[in-house]
């Protein structure tokens, strides 16, 4: 009996991607970057550690010992939260059941690593900003130019879907409807798909674009001054420049980290402000649970403060002592001799 020889890392690596992430599961482009990404910062952990090339690394070497070694490293050389390690382990463990799915004889050691455990991390809050420091951003782009009429349609844009900016980087010109119903369809995590209403004011800023006026159906709306689609760091570029500028009228706006997720989250708390059912909110935004949407009703103090007040005149109670209470000064005496 011929025993079959089981293939290298490099193939299975080649495999895990091609096979069973790109056409067994239809993982999306951002899945796909964010597992090569992990497998990539392994690989070079390890081969440091054992001195030597990336290409000389063998199945045998992918232990239990060498993956907690990496999640260590993640956390205190790299600085990694617990959220992101867990990301990180998230892709390794991927990677490892599509090792034991060609590999039974390493089964064990495999296995091991599938079973580590995620680290507990606390969830912080959802930092966003207000309607008026998002609306004074807005209004920082030269709309006379061509660079600022892209800025200020890309920004409007992003606020007025609440979309990842993935998402919004892969809207091509036949995604666009802007004519009533002005919407858009946008593809997010998973390949799901949903239409997202657009604002009368959001449709005029896109018609403006020479990209949606001239655009072919396939191509992407917003791109750099060279006409190459715009990157993520194009973009988080561009928000930074002009909430910069915004801040001099609203010093609160530079307390946040400024990126594009906080338009997103900035959008799902204006909805919540606005009475919108926390399950239209879901629907929206694409989230694919209730609780990833529900995290914003915890994070908004003001929505906080009007539940306790409605509470209060929902209950009729009044208070009993209408005039403020004062001690008497033997209680001071008592109170300044403990």
């Amino acid at each position: 009996m011929i025993r079959e020889k089981t293939p290298g890392l490099l193939s299975l690596v080649q495999s895990f991607f091609r096979e069973h992430l790109e056409s067994n599961c239809g993982a999306s482009p951002h899945t796909i970057r964010a597992y090569r990404d992990a497998l990539r910062l392994l690989f070079r952990f390890m081969a440091d550690k054992r001195g030597c090339a990336i290409s000389d690394l063998r199945l045998e070497d992918l232990t239990i010992e060498s993956i907690q070694a990496f999640l260590a490293h993640l956390e205190i050389e790299r600085g990694n939260t617990p959220a992101s390690r867990n990301c990180r382990l998230t892709a390794i463990r991927g990677f490892f059941k599509h090792l034991i799915r060609h590999d039974l004889s390493r089964g064990n050691q495999y296995y091991r690593v599938i079973a580590l455990p995620s680290k507990r991390s606390r969830t912080s809050p959802a930092h966003y900003l207000e309607p008026e420091d998002v609306r004074l951003i807005l209004q920082q782009p030269d709309r006379r130019t061509v660079l600022g009429a892209r800025d200020h349609a890309l920004l409007l844009f992003l606020y007025n879907t609440g979309a990842r900016v993935s998402e919004a980087l892969s809207v091509r010109v036949q995604d666009l409807s802007l004519l009533p119903p002005r919407q858009v369809y946008l593809q997010g995590k998973r390949k799901k798909v949903r239409h997202c209403p657009l604002w009368g004011e959001t449709a005029t800023s896109l018609q403006h674009l020479s990209t949606v006026r001239d655009g072919r159906p396939n191509e992407p709306i917003f791109r750099n001054r060279y006409g190459h689609p715009l990157t993520r760091d194009g973009v988080a570029y561009i928000l930074q420049k002009y909430a910069k500028l915004a801040s001099r009228d609203s010093p609160g706006i530079n307390k946040h980290r400024i990126a594009p997720h906080l338009l997103r989250h900035s959008c799902a708390v204006a909805l919540l402000q606005a009475g919108v059912d926390v399950t239209v909110i879901r629907d929206y935004l694409g989230h694919s649970s209730i609780s990833t949407t529900s995290r914003y009703i915890t994070t908004n103090l003001q929505m906080k403060q009007d539940a306790l007040e409605a509470f209060w005149r929902k209950s009729g109670l009044v208070p009993g002592h209408t005039s403020p209470w004062k001690p008497k000064p033997d209680l001071l005496t008592f109170l300044e001799s403990l």
